[in-house]
């Protein structure tokens, strides 16, 4: 079988009362995609900072301070996902939280993804490239390196997928590196607090679908919360996005949800038509991509009158 049933999250930041409200928003949302069908379950960048609303208030609003503060709860953050993983036999990609990491000079902090298979085991994806936001103001460090997970499909086949937070989506050799490691679909969790940062990462996420010929599926925060600095407004759609080619839509629209509106976006996405697609498209672009690398000579500078002079 080669269809993968994947669920994006238009995420919905909330001031919660405990951690109990917590354990049980999450615990909704994974039993509602689950209960759809869905295999995989993709949440948003920095969608685990509404537990910023368990800290002091006097942490609220202090973006330095709460990185720390917030390391107490990652093991039971962990626990939980890990949980409800196994729980649903489904495949999470958490929202994305600070965690601090070893660095030169002390602990530095990353963004980090964590990826929890079926069983409840868990790795993670570091965000490679940071905002001007992170790294100005909120002091938030690359992570190194990418990684390709790889899970079974039913049937048989088997599928490897990449995860390109944000920004990094707007570059194509981070994507290119993963496609390159075997992944098929890139998964893409966004934070963005205006309209023109979600077009960018929507954009970048279409071309990434176009240049490797993969699937891309973009799940986006949404925040009203004035609460806290650290995610005070964010805004977008979910979308899954394909190259535009045989068997594809032609807009390279897949499926998107509604402006703003919080749920889960459902998708089944067929992988047989991405695989015939790198093999016999109108345009070859994974074939390509090697010329389309070295073709290319140092830029030749033409002076439009001097021609005319000459």
């Amino acid at each position: 079988m080669t269809v993968l049933r994947v669920a994006a999250a238009a995420y919905p930041i909330e001031f919660l009362g405990g951690w109990a409200d917590f354990e049980a928003k999450i615990g909704r949302w994974v039993a509602q995609a689950a209960g759809e069908g869905a295999q995989l379950l993709v949440f948003p960048e920095y969608a685990a900072l509404e537990l910023i609303s368990l800290l002091p208030s006097a942490l609220h609003h202090d973006i330095q301070a709460l990185r720390p503060a917030l390391q107490p709860l990652l093991p039971e953050f962990l626990a939980l996902h890990a949980r409800l993983a196994r729980q649903h036999a489904v495949t999470i990609v958490a929202g994305s939280i600070p965690v601090e990491v070893p660095g030169a000079g002390g602990g530095v902090f990353v963004n980090r993804a964590y990826v929890f298979g079926p069983g409840g085991e868990h790795s993670h994806q570091d965000k490679l490239l940071m905002t001007r936001f992170e790294a100005e103001e909120w002091d938030i460090a690359p992570g190194e390196g990418v990684r390709v997970f790889e899970l079974p499909l039913p049937g048989g086949d088997r599928l490897s997928f990449g995860v390109a937070i944000c920004y990094d989506s707007e570059f194509p050799a981070l994507a290119r590196t993963l496609a390159e490691g075997g992944a098929e679909l890139l998964l893409v969790p966004s934070f963005t607090g205006a309209r023109a940062g979600y077009t960018r990462v929507r954009v970048g996420s279409m071309a990434r679908a176009l240049e490797n010929q993969l699937y891309a599926v973009h799940a986006p925060l949404l925040a009203d919360a004035p609460w806290t600095y650290a995610v005070e407004d964010a805004v977008g759609q979910s979308g899954v996005y394909a190259p535009a080619d045989n068997g594809l839509p032609d807009d390279g629209v897949v499926a998107q949800g509604d402006w703003g509106v919080p749920g889960w976006l459902v998708t089944d996405l067929d992988l047989r038509l991405t695989r015939h697609v790198r093999r016999d498209g109108h345009v070859l672009n994974w074939r390509d991509r090697h010329a389309a690398q070295d073709r290319p000579t140092p830029a030749e500078r033409v002076v439009l009158e001097a021609l005319a002079r000459g």
